[in-house]
């Protein structure tokens, strides 16, 4: 199985449990409480979790992948505070409710797709293998992406890639593709639409951006952030923090803007009597955006667009003041 490195991994604990030092946490299990990772992938950011974490701590790790799942119930056999679970971070609410849980101390999100599902030809995630031309998060449920792309219209195809690639020749590469159709492989589906480009962009492959929005189509990511990021902070107890990770900019505008909204106060009318706490925010922005450093990127080139956000639920004094 390829390595993972998690991305941003001490910076995202450190701001999750408010622990100002990590290394310290380690060593004492200074951080108590139950936390959600609802992106849990190969763990990385859980196993660095469980380190500050004490031994009355709990993390629940969710993810839609079951490669992924079989991983953390592996690592959960000989760790009795993980629990792991099949799902989607949209399911959060319905997961922690299963477990008797209603509300955590934080919960963390990796967006987008992981190393390992990139690295496997099988999953048909990345345009540098063959394989088949699968790009579901979750290889159990929903169409493939070669099952996809032939339901699809070709303005259905073309808004995806606009919307979701920002891809610029989006209406010529949906003609070739409905064209091409079956597209059955991702080396014929680079082929399309390498081919159906004027120009290529310099320092990128020239299926980056087709790839990127057939797979948030496939997978439904968009939707599933919006419902994720909710459920999340609906869950949050006050003090509780939301921390997430994302990695271009459709990830990020959605969780920058949901991170606005919670810190905003309620707009209230003008001259009529309100309640003293109707004009009071639910959170506030811990992190504005902390980006991988120059050491890491140069570890591990996946961070070089990772961008850490994290929202902190406020509580009652906090909100009066």
């Amino acid at each position: 199985m390829p390595s993972h490195r998690p991305v941003l991994c001490e910076e995202t604990v450190t701001l999750l449990t408010g622990c100002a030092d990590v290394a310290l946490g380690a060593k004492s299990g200074a951080v108590e409480g139950v936390y959600v990772d609802a992106t849990f992938g190969r763990g990385g950011h859980t196993r660095r979790l469980l380190e500050v974490l004490g031994r009355d701590s709990r993390v629940i790790g969710i993810d839609r992948d079951p490669v992924a799942v079989a991983a953390g119930q592996a690592l959960a056999a000989s760790e009795p505070r993980l629990v792991v679970v099949h799902g989607r971070f949209s399911e959060l609410g319905a997961v922690l409710a299963g477990l008797g849980i209603e509300f955590v101390q934080g919960v963390m999100m990796d967006l987008g797709v992981s190393s390992p599902q990139l690295d496997e030809a099988e999953r048909g995630f990345s345009f540098r293998f063959d394989g088949p031309l699968d790009m579901r998060m979750d290889t159990s449920a929903g169409p493939t992406a070669a099952e996809w792309i032939d339901a699809a219209s070709e303005q259905e195809i073309a808004r995806v890639l606009r919307e979701y690639g920002e891809e610029r020749h989006a209406r010529r590469i949906a003609a070739a593709i409905v064209a091409a159709r079956p597209i059955r492989t991702t080396r014929e589906l680079v082929e399309v639409v390498r081919a159906a480009q004027p120009r290529g962009t310099p320092g990128k492959h020239d299926a980056t951006r087709a790839f990127q929005a057939i797979r948030m189509a496939v997978n439904d990511e968009l939707a599933e952030i919006t419902g994720g990021l909710a459920a999340a902070f609906a869950h949050l107890l006050p003090g509780g923090r939301l921390a997430v990770i994302s990695f271009h900019s459709l990830e990020d505008r959605l969780v920058k803007q949901f991170f606005r909204t919670c810190s905003t106060p309620p707009a209230l009318p003008r001259r009529l009597p309100v309640r003293g706490d109707a004009g009071r925010a639910e959170a506030r922005i811990v992190s504005a955006g902390v980006t991988a450093s120059a050491a890491e990127i140069a570890d591990n080139p996946r961070a070089r667009s990772a961008r850490l956000r994290v929202l902190e639920r406020l509580r009652l004094s906090e909100q009066a003041a």
